[in-house]
């Protein structure tokens, strides 16, 4: 295990702890405090331990080095997880929004609501504090350590914490204003649903994004475009393809110099530029520059 899959680890595991006591007592939160949306709330932490499981999982495999059946390395391992929190993420947004669905059609039926109890409330305002905390904890430790699986892992954990805010509202506001309020429970449920679908639908963007090879953003490429442009014996950089393999970027790009250079000075400048991008984007870079002349082959 090398320094980066021990820091992941250790930052998951921190995660994981606080999911582990947060689900248990939601549970009996939701259960003893008659509350649905405490409830959905439980099952999202829930949830949060599963995908916990898949970052540990995946970053382990996207941590070993390239080997003949993966030439190009294992990051996309990584990426792999991040779908399957977003697909996870999807699944128990559709379970909160048709349980909710399903109590709000049975109250327009003329079945009664019960209101949440004090328990309930208290749940959700400690769900809220701890896990803005460890979202902001997981998401420092991703960017720093460039993991996709554990940003998108972070950003499970923003939404336990946001999903509790609309939690608490829906309780307070049951508890606030009586039982002829009672709806608004449920109506939270769906709510946090909602929100944790439009969440989920971000991470299966990025995540499809790479696995369907998309280019790098604009503004990167127009960077490793100034990168090799910046060299004076170097002119009209062309033919750039970009994607990304998990924490790292492949690059490829065509650039023109004068056709009387010996070999040995396109190598040189090749392997300048191979370096310099290299120092901006992280040693892990896969690059491949390819020269050309200035001026085109004659034709026969």
């Amino acid at each position: 295990m090398d320094k980066r899959e021990r820091e992941i680890f250790k930052v998951t595991a921190a995660g994981s702890v606080v999911n582990v006591l947060l689900t248990a007592f939601k549970f009996v939160a939701g259960i003893a405090g008659r509350s649905a949306a405490m409830t959905a709330d439980a099952i999202h932490s829930l949830s949060d331990l599963v995908t916990d499981a898949l970052v540990l999982v995946f970053v382990h495999i996207g941590s070993k080095p390239a080997d003949k059946g993966h030439e190009y390395g294992h990051g996309k391992f990584e990426t792999i997880a991040s779908a399957l929190i977003g697909m996870a993420l999807m699944a128990v947004a559709g379970g909160i929004f048709f349980n909710a669905a399903d109590k709000v059609i049975a109250y327009f039926h003329g079945d009664p609501l019960s209101t949440p109890g004090p328990l309930a409330l208290w749940a959700a305002i400690v769900s809220i504090l701890l896990k803005e905390g460890i979202y902001r904890y997981t998401a420092y430790k991703g960017r720093r350590l460039d993991s996709p699986a554990l940003e998108a892992n972070a950003w499970h954990h923003r939404s336990d914490a946001l999903s509790s805010v609309g939690t608490l509202v829906g309780i307070g506001g049951a508890i606030l204003l009586g039982g002829r309020w009672a709806i608004l429970d449920p109506l939270a449920s769906a709510a946090v649903a909602c929100f944790l679908t439009a969440m989920a639908w971000r991470l299966l963007k990025e995540s499809f994004d790479e696995l369907t090879e998309a280019s790098l953003p604009r503004e990167v490429e127009k960077e490793i475009l100034d990168i090799v442009a910046s060299f004076p014996d170097v002119s009209d950089p062309h033919n750039l393809h970009t994607r990304r393999i998990g924490n790292r970027y492949a690059i490829e790009i065509h650039i023109r110099m004068e056709g009387d250079v010996s070999l040995l000075q396109a190598h040189s400048r090749t392997h300048d530029i191979e370096q310099a991008v290299r120092e901006r984007f992280g040693p892990d870079t896969h690059i491949t520059v390819h020269v050309e002349p200035v001026k085109p082959f004659p034709k026969d």
